[in-house]
């Protein structure tokens, strides 16, 4: 199995403008993915983002925004080790890359890195099914979220 590149593509009923804040914008952020998130979506900014409560085995993990170029792709780092700069070869790049379609939009998500973070096999496989898990997830809850900001207007 190739454990190199995770993506997934979704269709999402909303224009590319709306999806785009709802995957850069950390108050939109926490609504379907991390229950925590704090970092300025501009490129450089850091911050975490947070799983869970980190007093009963919840997980905090960094963030790096890398690139955000509204309404089309947001990209950044995650899973560096917590006070590095996060690289190559020590955290995971995400891009979202959006799409106008039939009305809507097409969001692709790219994760990246797995193999560069020179992890042993048992661990590469372990981490790339966790993200493939977490991220069908989690992506699964974009859409309904949206549809819940669009039925507002």
């Amino acid at each position: 199995m190739e454990y190199g590149t995770l993506e997934r593509e979704i269709f999402v009923e909303a224009s590319p403008e709306v999806v785009f804040e709802v995957v850069s914008s950390p108050d939109h952020l926490r609504q379907w993915w991390p229950d925590e998130a704090h970092y300025d979506p501009t490129p450089g900014s850091t911050g975490e983002i947070v799983f869970g409560d980190p007093a009963a085995g919840g997980k905090v993990v960094p963030f790096t925004v890398v690139d955000s170029r509204p309404p089309r792709t947001f990209t950044f780092r995650w899973t560096q080790p917590a006070g590095e700069t996060a690289v190559e070869g020590n955290s995971l790049l995400v891009t979202f890359d959006l799409t106008p379609s039939n009305g809507g939009t097409l969001l692709r998500m790219t994760e990246s890195g797995f193999r560069e973070m020179g992890w042993e096999i048992a661990v590469l496989e372990h981490e790339y099914q966790d993200h493939c898990t977490g991220w069908d997830f989690f992506l699964a809850r974009l859409s309904p979220y949206v549809a819940t900001l669009t039925t507002r207007r």
